[in-house]
């Protein structure tokens, strides 16, 4: 039997060593620096900042039962995505639709070597193309981290393939593919171009996928290689080269696979804590089944609109996290400030799910803001006028009468003639189909109202307030608690930067004080409730 060496101890410097409440409270705010968990004589666990180490059989100084290394938020999440993204944070902005999601929302974030996805889906393709522009004039030139939205659209396919043909020519290298319920050509010809091997014989991307999901069998289709015939066909057309479609059998689709649970916009409402685990289950299994050479990352996305979230978010396992909601309210954003105003205001439960612009015919819904609007309730009306009729014209006279009055505030001849003009321009053929099917006239005039209810809100229409949609998830509400009395309560407060900045530095000091809880420490509740401040 040996006799046991000396004892680690520790000598206080300048900082008194902390066991009052207050004091590890403050202690766990000090992430940067490496912290020591100490025992006392008489009893009991404290934190010890700075002072010094030595081994001695002794009395002097604390005991010491285990040690932490400095904590940065930079550190949160996994590694390879800053490496592969360069970015500074495992910290995503989401895209939002018709460039709420801005080129000014997209820059603020780039200059801070954050990836944030500009907003495309639902705007011309002319107007995307202007934004893409300004973003390569701005960011391009200093190699700073910016993607864009490709969105499914079921009802314009040929949109969304000239969405994705715009991006290959002008060399946007990150997109965000939200709303896919199986795989198109069009986000697979995006990811697989330019697929080539390096010196070492290793198949190396030149685009990247996030891909958007909350369900397992979507995931599903982004974790495997793209189908044998997807690639054919697209060979024969001349949109891949053999030798990309030879490579594309070989990987993932997709390396960032974003896991959305109950989020604004497009949402199953899922829960992150069931949903996250899930898909990273998935994406191991396909993983360890394929071979894959290198990791797929899988980010959260959802209700994450205080520290503590994210925190719980890293905690689960995110690789990486992407807000939405909390940016629409900043002013970056491309809302109008009355829509800002509206958001700042909301609380946890005023959030209502309505019926979706892009895939009304299908039946399905977007989450929206609730309060200070009617919007939901009116788009609800429509979809179902739309499941009870066969056209405009079998509508009855007081159903007519009130969507003259409450909802079109037109005829519904004039506003047909409206709808049909947006139509000419942007596609004609979808006036012949309404001309052969009058159920198809029908839909093109309600999803009217809910596509011009969402610019009415970016535009800022106060005659039209009561029909603003604003995609709004509880992640709003949560947020809006989180900062009253601090100096992110005020609308014209919130930039996107100190949101992001804000929620990172709080889940780090959230995430330092479970690491102390861990070992024993009487952390107290206040040190989960990191407070917003100016961060430089």
């Amino acid at each position: 039997m040996t006799a046991p060496g000396p004892a680690l101890r520790w000598l206080p410097g300048t900082r008194a060593p902390a066991f009052d409440a207050d004091a590890i409270a403050h202690a766990c705010e000090q992430i940067r620096e490496p912290a020591s968990v100490l025992t006392r004589p008489e009893g009991g666990y404290g934190v010890g900042l700075g002072g010094e180490m030595t081994q001695t059989d002794g009395d002097r100084g604390y005991a010491v039962t285990g040690l932490l290394p400095p904590l940065y938020p930079e550190w949160l999440g996994n590694r390879s995505f800053n490496e592969i993204h360069g970015t500074r944070f495992a910290y995503v902005a989401g895209a939002m639709a018709n460039g709420i999601a801005s080129v000014d929302l997209v820059n603020a974030m780039a200059t801070q070597r954050m990836l944030a996805f500009f907003g495309a889906a639902g705007l011309s393709l002319g107007r995307v193309e202007k934004a893409i522009d300004a973003l390569q004039r701005q960011l391009d030139p200093q190699q700073l981290p910016w993607g864009a939205n490709l969105i499914h659209s079921p009802a314009e396919p040929a949109l969304e393939e000239a969405v994705a043909d715009l991006y290959l020519r002008r060399g946007v290298r990150c997109v965000e593919a939200s709303a896919y319920l199986a795989l198109t050509p069009a986000v697979v010809r995006y990811a697989c171009s330019g697929l080539h091997l390096d010196p070492q014989g290793r198949v190396q991307r030149r685009n990247h996928v996030f891909a958007k999901i909350s369900r397992p069998e979507v995931a599903r289709h982004f974790l495997q290689p793209p189908p044998a015939a997807m690639l054919e066909a697209l060979v024969a057309r001349g949109l891949l080269t053999a030798e990309e479609g030879r490579l594309a059998a070989r990987l993932p689709l997709a390396e960032d696979i974003t896991a959305e649970a109950d989020s604004g916009g497009h949402t199953d409402n899922r829960t992150l804590t069931a949903l996250l685990p899930s898909i990273a289950g998935l994406r191991d299994q396909i993983s360890a089944e394929r071979g894959y050479p290198r990791p797929i990352r899988v980010g959260a996305a959802g209700g994450l609109g205080t520290p503590a979230a994210i925190a719980a978010a890293f905690a689960l396992g995110a690789d990486f996290v992407q807000t939405g909601s909390v940016n629409q309210g900043c002013v970056e954003s491309g809302l109008d400030a009355g829509g800002r105003a509206l958001l700042a205001r909301a609380e946890m439960a005023d959030v209502i799910m309505a019926p979706a612009a892009d895939m009304f015919e299908m039946g399905v819904e977007v989450q929206v803001l609730r309060r200070g609007t009617m919007f939901a309730q009116r788009a609800r009306k429509l979809y179902e006028l739309y499941r009870s009729y066969p056209s405009l014209e079998a509508l009855p006279a007081a159903e007519r009468a009130r969507l003259e009055k409450d909802i079109f505030r037109d005829s519904i001849e004039q506003a047909w003639e409206s709808t049909a003009a947006f139509w000419r321009e942007r596609d004609p053929e979808q006036l012949a189909r309404a001309a052969a099917e009058p159920k198809h006239q029908m839909a093109l005039l309600f999803r009217a109202y809910l596509g011009l209810s969402s610019r009415w809100a970016i535009d800022g229409k106060p005659e039209r307030l009561a029909d603003y949609q604003i995609w709004c998830g509880p992640a709003m509400g949560a947020f809006n608690s989180w900062v009253q009395g601090s100096f992110l309560q005020p609308p014209e407060a919130r930039t996107v930067v100190q949101v992001a900045r804000n929620l990172l530095e709080g889940a780090a000091v959230i995430t330092r004080a479970q690491q102390l809880r861990s070992f024993g420490l009487p952390v107290p509740a206040m040190a989960f409730d990191y407070r917003p401040r100016p961060l430089a």
